[in-house]
């Protein structure tokens, strides 16, 4: 290959970089607007998603974020009293609480990805022809290679 068409495919893949970060960002945001979940934080958030794949103490969470065990204790307070997580007597070391979601917030999840689903549903099969669904469902395929 040529350095002239290598430059040329590094700038393609650049621009579509770009352009898929934009895209992304906006569809994140537009989800986001189809829920109502509250005033709940970026790493409220997070942990409720780490908690979801499964329970965990705030020594683990807090490892897995990155952040100071003290930080992670004040989210997961500010969680607790929203109802959102309870903990229990870890099995492993008794010392140890285990946290894990309450069956609210594990109902308050499944409405919510329900509702951004919903929204999703209406719009693709509102603005889209049949040849553009196929294009879109190919384009999942590609997606998923790019965060693999």
């Amino acid at each position: 290959m040529s350095k002239q068409k290598a430059n040329t495919d590094s700038e393609a893949a650049h621009a579509v970089a770009a352009e898929i970060r934009v895209v992304v960002g906006k569809l994140t945001r537009r989800l986001r607007e189809q829920t109502q979940l509250g005033d709940y934080t970026y790493s409220q958030l997070k942990v409720l998603v780490r908690l979801e794949e499964s329970p965990a103490t705030v020594t683990t969470l807090a490892r897995e974020e990155g952040i100071r065990s003290q930080s992670m204790g004040e989210i997961v307070a500010a969680l607790k009293t929203a109802g959102l997580v309870s903990g229990a007597p870890d099995p492993n070391d008794g010392r140890q609480t285990l946290l894990s979601l309450t069956d609210a917030c594990r109902d308050l999840m499944k409405r919510t990805r329900a509702a951004k689903e919903d929204w999703l549903f209406q719009t693709i099969q509102t603005r889209f022809e049949p040849v553009e669904l196929a294009q879109l469902a190919d384009s999942i395929a590609i997606l998923k290679r790019l965060i693999a």
